[in-house]
């Protein structure tokens, strides 16, 4: 779905679950990302799930959401995970 062109802050995230996968359990990534919009509205902008989490899984991510409408992001609230802030920084570089 389109999103909103600006968000004041964004909260990325990634959490563990175990998944049936196959008839099997399997431990799997999901990436939440939450936005704020400018009228302090919280909004759900993605869920996404993979193997593993990776800085690269994430540029991907971001990525979606700038092909989604997003244009400028002011603040990002990530965690401490390597590449993190250089992925973060490619495809929203004014953040």
């Amino acid at each position: 779905r389109p999103l909103e062109t600006v968000y004041p802050f964004i909260f990325l995230d990634c959490m563990f679950f175990k998944v049936r996968v196959n008839g099997a359990v399997d431990t799997r990534a999901i990436y939440n990302i939450l936005g704020v919009d400018i009228a302090g509205k919280k909004d759900v902008l993605g869920l996404y799930s993979s193997e593993n989490q990776g800085a690269k899984f994430w540029l991907g991510v971001l990525t979606d959401l700038k092909k989604r409408g997003v244009e400028d992001i002011m603040i990002a609230c990530i965690d401490g995970l390597k590449g993190f802030p250089e992925a973060v920084e490619a495809v929203f570089p004014k953040t």
